[in-house]
Formats: structure tokens, C-alpha cells, sequence
């Protein structure tokens, strides 16, 4: 053998080893969460599979080695098959918070929201449930602003989007997770149709003081460069996405909708870029002024003292 199909064939063999490794911790992982049964047969299952991996991987040294990438061909074949069988569930015994989907109806610009999410958060595991019907005048809505809420350092961050009417009305809207009572957050199960997703309109008195208030996340609002007809758009998007959930739900994933967002994009979002960058976002840090509203019914107000807007006169 020449040294250049010597250097061809390993260079063949590396990639087709990558290739074996990255398919082989997908499907591993898959099996691991969500094979039906016991945890031994899911450790099975998945055991299963990474020996069978092994195998390819030693024959790519052998003369059989396409018979064995054949063989682990149909069974990474199999295993996608039954994953794309794997359906979000339409009901369940969901937390309080996420159990129900918003959905909205269009007549005009009035658009009306059923099950609008307004607790009364004491803690996580009290508070007061509150759900109503509510109308919005899309002809009066001026605003767009995007609070962080960043819960576990500041590479992990919830995005929540808040859209803000003539006369001081807000409606936040906040894509979650929707739990079954009893479950826990794992960022790699939520990865691998764990948990379905949940689109929510909400009070900011709600979604965002229950993050600054009742969790003590490090909570930042900035306020958006936005046009009316912008801002209308990406409001009946939401809406319109909420109802295609209630229709036919979805699963979360963790690495899709994650918030996390870089600090040039944010700058270039905020649209406040004669502000240094340190001065910009601390000045968007609000927990200290939600901390001061908590219950009142001013709370959207309240929190936006000092956050610089671009818009040529603060909404308050």
C-alpha cells in the first residue's frame, strides 16, 4: 500500500470513527430516557447499542468492516424510526402553572387571549392560581421590551418577551416547560423528548416577579427598537404559535429554545447603543426596583425606572 492510500485510509478511518462516536452518544442517550420500561431495560437497550457501536468501530480495521457498518447501519435505522414515532402528549397531570396552553382569536385589531396566566406567588409551591379571558387593542400598541432572567450564571438565561399597550397595560408572553408533577429539570433529558412545550401569556406581575422576587434570579430588561407594525407582527406570531400548540403539541428542547444571548446582539436589539456596555446593563438589572414594587399593582411601571429606552420619550 502507497503511503498516500495509507494516509487516505486513516484519514477514512478517523472520520468514519467521528462519525460512529457522535451517532453512537445520540442513540445512547435517546434509548437511556426515553426506551419504554425499567431502567434496567433502558440500560440495556442502550448498553445494547454501544457495544454494537464497538464492533463497527474495531471492524474498520478488518476486511468486514461494511458488513459490520451495514449491520449498524439498520440498527441506528431502527432507533431513528422509533424515535420519530415518539408523539408530545396532549394531556397530562401537569403543574398548576403550565396547565393550561393560551390561545388567542383575532377579530379586527382586537385580539383576545384565553387563559392569560396571573398568579398571586407567595413561592414556588404557594401561590394563588389565576386565569382569565382578556382583550387587547393591537391599534394601541406601542411597545416591545426583552427581559433576561438569568438563573444559573450568565450563560443560562430565560427569555421572556413583553409587549406594552397605551395606558400602561402589559402582556408578557414566556415559552415553557410543561411539567408533569413529579418531574425534574435535566438539561439533556429536556433535550430528548422529555417534557412538551408550553407558549404562555402572562402578567409581568407574574412571570417576571415570580423570577426576581420569589426565585432571586438576576432579572435585566431591555427595551427594544421596535415599530408598531414590528412589534404587531411578532405579538400574532405568538399567538399564532400558541394555538398551533393547543392544536398539536410539541416537545421542548432544551438546545432550541434556549435564551441564552450575546451581549452585541442584545446591544444591537436594545437599539441603545450611544450607552456604554457596562453602564447599559446594569442599568437593566431591575431586581432591586421589583423587589421595591412587589405587589403593587404599579409593578410594570416600577421596574422600568432608570432602564434607558430608545425611544425618544420613556414608557413608563
Amino acid at each position: 500500500m502507497t503511503s498516500g492510500r495509507l494516509a487516505s485510509r486513516i484519514i477514512w478511518i478517523c472520520l468514519s470513527a467521528l462519525v460512529l462516536a457522535s451517532v453512537t452518544a445520540w442513540a445512547a442517550l435517546a434509548l437511556w430516557f426515553r426506551f419504554p420500561g425499567p431502567e434496567w431495560a433502558k440500560a440495556a437497550a442502550a448498553g445494547i447499542f454501544v457495544i454494537l457501536a464497538l464492533g463497527a468501530l474495531l471492524a474498520l480495521l478488518t476486511r468486514s468492516r461494511w458488513v459490520a457498518l451495514l449491520v449498524f447501519a439498520l440498527a441506528f435505522g431502527g432507533v431513528v424510526i422509533w424515535w420519530g414515532s415518539i408523539e408530545p402528549p396532549a394531556d397530562g397531570d401537569w403543574t398548576p402553572d403550565v396547565a393550561r396552553q393560551t390561545t388567542g382569536t383575532l377579530a379586527g385589531d382586537i385580539l383576545t387571549l384565553s387563559d392569560v396566566r396571573d398568579f398571586d406567588w407567595r413561592s414556588d409551591n404557594d401561590f394563588s392560581e389565576r386565569w382569565s379571558k382578556h382583550s387587547y387593542d393591537l391599534s394601541k400598541l406601542k411597545t416591545l421590551d426583552l427581559f433576561l432572567l438569568y438563573w444559573a450564571g450568565p450563560q443560562m438565561a430565560h427569555l421572556i418577551m413583553s409587549f406594552g399597550f397605551d395606558g400602561g397595560e402589559k402582556l408578557a408572553w414566556s415559552v415553557e416547560i410543561r411539567r408533569e408533577k413529579n418531574s425534574e429539570y435535566s438539561p439533556v433529558a429536556d433535550a430528548l423528548k422529555s417534557h412538551a412545550l408550553v407558549y404562555l401569556a402572562t402578567t409581568e406581575r407574574d412571570s417576571v416577579r415570580l423570577r426576581s422576587n420569589v426565585r432571586g434570579e438576576d432579572v435585566r430588561l431591555y427595551r427594544l427598537r421596535a415599530s408598531p407594525e414590528a412589534t404587531r407582527i411578532l405579538l400574532l406570531q405568538y399567538a399564532s404559535e400558541a394555538n398551533a400548540l393547543a392544536e398539536k403539541p410539541a416537545f421542548y428542547n432544551s438546545l432550541t429554545t434556549n435564551c441564552t444571548t450575546s451581549v452585541a446582539k442584545l446591544i444591537r436589539a436594545a437599539g441603545v447603543t450611544t450607552i456604554p456596555l457596562s453602564e447599559l446593563m446594569a442599568l437593566a438589572r431591575i431586581d432591586k426596583h421589583a423587589r421595591a414594587a412587589d405587589q403593587s399593582p404599579e409593578f410594570s411601571g416600577l421596574i422600568r425606572v432608570d432602564v434607558p429606552s430608545p425611544h425618544a420619550q420613556t414608557e413608563q
